[in-house]
């Protein structure tokens, strides 16, 4: 019998459950020294979303002037999505931000304790 393949479990899993506090805080403090005009975004896929794929990785750096709107465009041209496809966002997995905010905006008024700002995306299939 093959060994079990546990880093699909791993990856799975929400980014706050695979890295303690304190080392979120650390590597958000680590990324804002690096590149102060960015800010940390972690995007992850709504928990009971089945139409849209999972994104090659969660963690961005935005820049401050950035809208809603135009890194949800960046993100839709990652994913293989036709025209027809509606693809959202949601803040604390039930607000959805307006498109037209800019991402400073929204991470000041929604970022986590730890320091990044945590977006869930999801198709409209998923609000009915």
């Amino acid at each position: 019998m093959p060994p079990v393949d546990r880093s699909l479990e791993y990856t799975n899993l929400p980014f706050k459950e695979r890295k303690c506090l304190a080392t979120r805080k650390r590597e958000v403090v680590g990324m804002r020294s690096k590149f102060p005009s960015k800010l940390p975004v972690i995007v992850e896929r709504f928990h009971k979303e089945k139409f849209l794929p999972l994104l090659d990785k969660t963690k961005f750096l935005v820049p401050k002037d950035m809208s809603v709107g135009q890194f949800m465009a960046i993100l839709r041209s990652r994913m293989p999505l036709g025209h027809a496809h509606a693809f959202y966002f949601l803040l604390d997995g039930r607000t959805l931000p307006t498109v037209s905010m800019s991402m400073a905006e929204v991470y000041a008024s929604h970022r986590d304790e730890d320091g990044f700002l945590y977006l869930t995306y999801a198709s409209q299939e998923v609000f009915g």
